[in-house]
Parts: structure tokens; C-alpha cells; sequence
């Protein structure tokens, strides 16, 4: 009787280590990479940096075109392209600020990507003063992706207000935490612009809860990078875009995180 009990223990035993086996080195590893529809960003790294070399904003977004295709998408689905930082962007920017009036192409501060400052960035202004707004920085990471075009990432963040950097004391920006609804404003106003052939989805930082910035400002996000393929030179695509489905497991876990994140926003 005692030797059956102990056979019992072991056979737990190994049941709870190929359990862990399976989780640790084949389901959660598959949660992070599924680079399958644009392969040659799997090796990439999937956070910005500030000038100071503190991680910055997640990348949250792609795009698959010509630096033209991306202009002509950005501007079709009503965001600014960003005035460089000036001494009178700037001034222009505090008396937007200050004054509660409008200025649609406000700069926006520098990050770094592989110590590229962003070569692209937009904004979508909300309200009256420049700051509360809808902001993208996008670097081109690929010449050619597997479709023979361009491919950019980018970080798209809203900006919720003007306070000081938690990390530098400086006056900035603070971002809203949930970088994920502003990913999927991007998209959609991409989408009802008829500025996408097709959507697809690739891995970028991973599930995380309690991330911060360059700014020390939270985040949450589910980790994945929504891309657009952009149509060319600008021609509007009458017929709704091709959404290309994630790998099933991935799906899964999105799911859970979308039911996640609605209990951290409510």
C-alpha cells in the first residue's frame, strides 16, 4: 500500500514537470513570436529609447509602403504630419497650451529606435489645445518587406496632458496608459479612409501590464503590433481590406487580455 502510494507521488510528480515543460519552453515562447507574415522583423528590438538611452514608448504599430504611400495614407485618414521642435514650434506650443487655441502640427519630442530619431510622425489633435492629442513617430525598418515595400514601426500614444517627467523633472507630455485603443484609432481611421489593402498582425513586446516610459508614465498593452499595408500613391480602396488572421493560440491569448485590460480601464 505505501509503495502504491509513493508510485502515486511520482506520477504527480512527472505530470506537474512536463506540464511546466510544455508551458515554459513551447506554449508561452509561441505567445511571443509570430512574426510569420513579415518575418524579417523577428529579431528586432520592440521598444523605443529616449536621447538619454531610457526605454521609451512601445512599438504598437506598422506600416507596409513608400514614405509617399505613408504621407498620403496619414493625411487621407486626418492626421498632421509634426513641425519640427523650433525655438518658435516650441513657443507655439506652450501658448496653444497656456491659451487653450489650436495647433495642429505641434511638435513632438524625440525617441530613438536602434539610435534612429523617428524619421516620420503625426498627430491627430483633440479638443482645442495642443495638449490632448493622438501622436505617432514611425522608423522605416525594412527596404523591402515580403511584399518588396517598405515596412515602418511606430508608436502611437495619447497624449493626455502637460505635467513633469517623473525620470528627468522636465516638462512633458503624459501618455494615456492604454496604447492599445490608440493602435486600433490608427487603424480604423485608416481603414474608413480606404487607405488599406489588408491588416495583419505581428508580435512586438509581449503581454505587459505595468509598463512605463521615457516619462515614467504606465502602460498596459497586449503586446502585439497591428500592420497596414498601405494602398499605393494614394488611391483609395473601394472594397473593405483583407484582415489577416493571427495563429490561433495568439488569438487566444488576446482574448483574455482584451477581458484584462476592460476590468484595469473600468
Amino acid at each position: 500500500m505505501r509503495i502504491a502510494g509513493w508510485r502515486r507521488w511520482w506520477i504527480v510528480l512527472v505530470g506537474v514537470l512536463i506540464a511546466y515543460l510544455v508551458l515554459a519552453y513551447v506554449i508561452l515562447p509561441a505567445l511571443w513570436r509570430h512574426h510569420e507574415h513579415e518575418p524579417g522583423l523577428a529579431s528586432l528590438p520592440m521598444v523605443t529609447r529616449t536621447a538619454s538611452g531610457i526605454p521609451g514608448d512601445a512599438l504598437n504599430v506598422g506600416l507596409v509602403g513608400s514614405k509617399e504611400d505613408v504621407l498620403r495614407a496619414m493625411h487621407a485618414a486626418g492626421w498632421f504630419p509634426a513641425d519640427p521642435i523650433t525655438v518658435r514650434s516650441s513657443i507655439e506650443i506652450v501658448g496653444s497650451v497656456v491659451l487653450d487655441r489650436p495647433y495642429h502640427d505641434a511638435p513632438v519630442s524625440p525617441l530613438y529606435y536602434e539610435g534612429k530619431k523617428e524619421q516620420l510622425a503625426f498627430e491627430k489633435p483633440e479638443g482645442t489645445s495642443a495638449d490632448r492629442r493622438h501622436h505617432v513617430r514611425f522608423w522605416q525598418v525594412l527596404e523591402k518587406g515580403t511584399d518588396g515595400r517598405p515596412v515602418w514601426l511606430g508608436s502611437v500614444t495619447f497624449d493626455r496632458g502637460v505635467g513633469l517627467s517623473r525620470d528627468t523633472g522636465q516638462v512633458t507630455h503624459h501618455i494615456a496608459p492604454d496604447i492599445d485603443a490608440e493602435r486600433d484609432l490608427l487603424m480604423r481611421d485608416l481603414r474608413e479612409a480606404g487607405m488599406a489593402q489588408n491588416f495583419f498582425q505581428i508580435s512586438g513586446t509581449g503581454p505587459t501590464l505595468f509598463g512605463r516610459n521615457g516619462e515614467g508614465d504606465p502602460y498596459y498593452t497586449d503586446g502585439e503590433i497591428d500592420v497596414a499595408t498601405l494602398v499605393i500613391d494614394g488611391v483609395p480602396q473601394a472594397e473593405p481590406p483583407l484582415t489577416l488572421p493571427p495563429p490561433p493560440l495568439i488569438a487566444l491569448k488576446d482574448q483574455v487580455w482584451h477581458g484584462v485590460s476592460n476590468a484595469i480601464s473600468q
